[in-house]
């Protein structure tokens, strides 16, 4: 179940996106671009990039995955920090998730990144932690949590080496891992926990 903050950060992200696929100009503003957080100071490009898609497609699968797991993240995040601490988890899982790439394209005049994808690994692999055995339908598919992370894992890992295509591997790893690590850190007993849910079908 969604509350209005998981509710308000995906209104804001849609809107925002619908509004720079229209004018170029906002979309040039907003994305992740390097060089002008270097020589201007543009500190807010590390969160704002999370705003802007590249095209509808893009924007609806984030969107869709936080609206659907970003529920239990909220929940979990708030018990511990206030209402407030689930809107500082995904502004830092934005930030901390492209850090990596900002850090090693700071000096490229061509790197440009944008999408919500990093900070929505994030989110979701807080959902496998809590719940690893529970079902994700991945294209209709019923795909244990857990193996479906693996197989995510995998897969970043693979064509962040390759660097076939222009999605951003690398924010997607790091925003899984800062997912987990978050959440831990605020509860450690959530990884005895986690570790006891994926045991427990080999113990039966």
């Amino acid at each position: 179940m969604n509350s209005m903050v998981n509710l308000g950060i995906i209104a804001v992200t849609v809107i925002v996106s619908l509004l720079a696929f229209q004018r170029h100009d906002l979309l040039r503003e907003l994305l992740l671009d390097p060089l002008s957080i270097k020589r201007r100071g543009q500190y807010y490009r590390l969160v704002s990039y999370g705003l802007v898609h590249a095209d509808a497609q893009h924007l609806l699968f984030n969107m869709i995955t936080l609206f659907f797991f970003g529920g239990l993240s909220e929940r979990l995040i708030s018990q511990y920090l206030g209402p407030g601490g689930y809107v500082m988890f995904y502004t830092a899982a934005l930030v901390v998730s492209i850090l990596p790439s900002y850090l090693q394209n700071r000096n490229n005049p061509q790197y440009l990144s944008l999408g919500a994808s990093g900070a929505v690994a994030a989110v979701l692999f807080i959902y496998v932690l809590l719940a690893p055995w529970s079902l994700i339908f991945v294209f209709f598919i019923p795909v244990p949590a857990i193996v479906f992370a693996a197989l995510y894992i995998g897969y970043s890992v693979y064509m962040d080496r390759r660097r076939s295509d222009n999605v951003n591997h690398s924010a997607h790893l790091v925003g899984a891992l800062f997912g987990m690590l978050f959440v831990v850190v605020m509860e450690p007993r959530l990884l005895g926990n986690f570790f006891r849910q994926l045991l427990a079908p080999l113990a039966s």
